[in-house]
């Protein structure tokens, strides 16, 4: 599953995949029409080529030709956005433009184009190295139908590239792709997990990198034959380093033989990947941090874009108020009995809060505008917060943070009253709350 899970990841990244099925499909397609003849009385003759074979010829080198040069103009074209995704946002959106559908659909159709066209001129016009008059007619027709979606492809594109390199465009695809993670691939134990106790082995990282995937769920029959409890020590998107702990494995006495790791040694290379880059498939913190990374760069004295920030934290707060009714805590899977144990460390909400505010405040402090949209991020996420005091009291700690740092770098006090009017509004839905919560406990 995790050699599965990791090709999907690497073909969906790539823009080569496409393209090259693309050409394949499209050399299979030429061949099989190649050989359909197509008489004078056939159904298919209105459609067929009606030129001679040197017209055909011509007409396939002007569109091998023709595609070169589009493929080259797309490529350019793709590079200059990859650049200005870089240098404007952020680097780490690099990814999220190779992953974009319509940009490999586009380059596929040209190479499939090529291709075809290519291929045809193999067997159109000449047989044996003589010129003949006999020729696939048909194929030549598809060469011209390759053509005008090219056409078509070209001014799409044109169109798709301007509409992608926009803030809110880039700003939704990572929320989109963000919020897919939150509401699929993150741990729910509310309750504190097991710790691992003194007699707890340490299990060696096999590799150095980020940890992309776990599914901690193929640890558990390893951890019933044996009578183990395993608990890793980083979350995923966390760095590790060969031979560093991974996480350690106990069994349920210290009076018991102490485990031996390498009987995890299989059974965590089909558990637990690791690769040289984060990826998005279950670490929400990670789209979190495109996102911030475009804020802190708009705020940057090099691009002083403070509105793309403010659209960023306006994207942010959909993913906060879905993270906020979710049930956040360490992935924590166990056997019927309750006696055997695997846990994923992973963050809480509180912890989401503290990297998405303390970034971007600390960037953004002198801009009321910005510091009046971490506020009305937290507003709304005090809308849908359930009854969780941890939660709530993380909220509170953040609105003063903000407010402080407002106040200490905002060189005018007028600038401030949008800040403070805000942070009013959230003080007095957190009493409120508050109070609404200590009479119901006096009861």
């Amino acid at each position: 599953m995790i050699n599965r899970e990791a090709l999907r990841e690497y073909t969906t990244g790539s823009l080569w995949v496409l393209p090259g099925a693309s050409a394949l499909a499209a050399l299979l397609i030429g061949f099989a029409v190649s050989h359909i003849d197509v008489g004078p009385g056939s159904v298919l003759a209105p459609l067929a080529f009606q030129g001679t074979a040197d017209d055909a010829r011509a007409l396939m080198i002007d569109i091998t030709s023709t595609v070169v040069t589009v493929i080259a103009l797309v490529l350019g074209l793709t590079v200059v956005a990859l650049q200005l995704s870089s240098t404007q946002f952020s680097p780490r959106l690099l990814r999220n433009f190779l992953r974009d559908k319509p940009n490999q659909v586009v380059l596929s159709t040209f190479v499939a184009t090529f291709v075809y066209t290519a291929a045809g001129l193999y067997t159109v016009g000449v047989i044996g190295g003589a010129r003949t008059e006999d020729f696939p007619r048909l194929a030549v027709s598809g060469a011209l139908l390759l053509m005008f979606v090219s056409l078509g492809m070209v001014v799409y594109y044109a169109d798709h590239l301007a509409h992608s390199v926009q803030v809110d465009a880039i700003a939704k695809r990572v929320e989109s792709s963000t919020l897919r993670v939150v509401h699929g691939h993150l741990g729910s134990s509310e309750e504190p997990a097991p710790i691992a106790p003194e007699w707890a082995v340490p299990i060696p990282a096999p590799v150095s990198g980020y940890l992309q995937t776990v599914h901690p769920e193929h640890l558990l029959p390893v951890a019933g034959r044996y009578h183990l409890h395993i608990r890793l020590r980083v979350r995923v998107g966390e760095h590790i380093v060969a031979g560093t702990v991974l996480g350690w494995m106990w069994t349920p006495s210290p009076d018991e033989p102490a485990p031996d790791p390498a009987v995890l040694t299989h059974p965590i290379e089909h558990a637990v990947r690791v690769g040289f880059e984060r990826t998005q498939e279950q670490d929400a913190a990670f789209g979190i941090r495109q996102l911030v990374d475009m804020a802190c760069k708009a705020l940057s004295p090099a691009v002083n874009d403070p509105y793309t920030a403010v659209q960023a934290v306006d994207h942010l707060s959909v993913i906060f108020c879905a993270l906020a009714v979710r049930p956040l805590g360490d992935d924590v899977v166990q056997d019927a009995t309750g006696k055997r144990v695997v846990i994923v460390p992973a963050r809480r909400f509180g912890d989401y809060l503290a990297t998405m505010c303390g970034l971007i405040r600390r960037y953004g402090a002198s801009e009321p505008t910005l510091t009046t949209a971490l506020l009305r991020l937290l507003t709304n996420c005090a809308a849908v917060l359930p009854d969780d005091p941890e939660r709530w009291a993380a909220l509170d700690e953040q609105a003063d943070l903000i407010v402080a740092d407002a106040t200490r770098d905002t060189a005018q006090p007028a600038d401030l009253r949008q800040v403070k009017a805000a942070a009013d509004h959230l003080k007095t839905i957190i009493a409120t709350h508050r109070s609404g919560h200590a009479d119901s406990t006096s009861r």
